[in-house]
Order: structure tokens, then sequence, then C-alpha cells
């Protein structure tokens, strides 16, 4: 069971992944040390806190990771069902384009 901290009561020294990326750091495959939990109705929003003399620089993207990057982009904008680069990426909620989604159905 892991210690539980209110919201913005946090102990120093302890950071969450958005405030680790935001020094330039990354968590480093260590555990989890304690979550923070900030009321509301639906119940809790958790965050969970890393510790920050634990954590290691971001790794810097190589030419090789742009380049996949950039296709991966590249096809998750492509429609499966027209074959046409929408120019946004697909919804994966619709899993086709905009125009597709909207087009009536044709029953057989």
């Amino acid at each position: 069971m892991i210690p539980v901290c209110r919201w913005r009561l946090a102990p120093e020294g302890l950071a969450t992944f958005r405030q680790l990326r935001a020094m330039g750091l990354r968590p480093a495959g260590q555990p989890v040390v304690a979550q923070l939990e900030r009321p509301r109705r639906r119940g809790p929003l958790v965050a969970f806190l890393y510790r920050v003399d634990l954590a290691r620089p971001v790794r810097p993207m190589t030419p090789a990771r742009w380049v996949a990057l950039a296709k991966a982009n590249a096809a998750r904008r492509v429609c499966p069902v027209c074959g046409r680069d929408a120019g946004y990426r697909i919804p994966a909620s619709l899993g086709m384009c905009v125009p597709c989604a909207d087009a009536p159905q044709l029953v057989s």
C-alpha cells in the first residue's frame, strides 16, 4: 500500500510525471512512491508521485525516432474507408474520416 497525500501537500523531493517532464526528467523505471488525491464529487483525481533524486534526464529524440514518429502520425491521418489523407488525425471513436462517417450507409 502506497502512502496517500492530499492535493498540493506532497512532501519535498517528490513530483508527478508531468512535473518531472517539465524539469526535463523521466521516472526511469522507478516505482511509484506515493499518490496525490484531489477530492471531487465523482471520486478522487489521482496522481502518482516519483522521487526526483532518482529521475534521469529525458532521452533526446534521434533522427530515426523523428522519422518513425512522422510515419506513425501520417498513417493516423489516412482514412481506412476512402483511403484519402483527411488532413487531421482520424478519431478513434469514428474509425474513419468525418465525411465517410456522415455519409449514409448502403444496406445490402
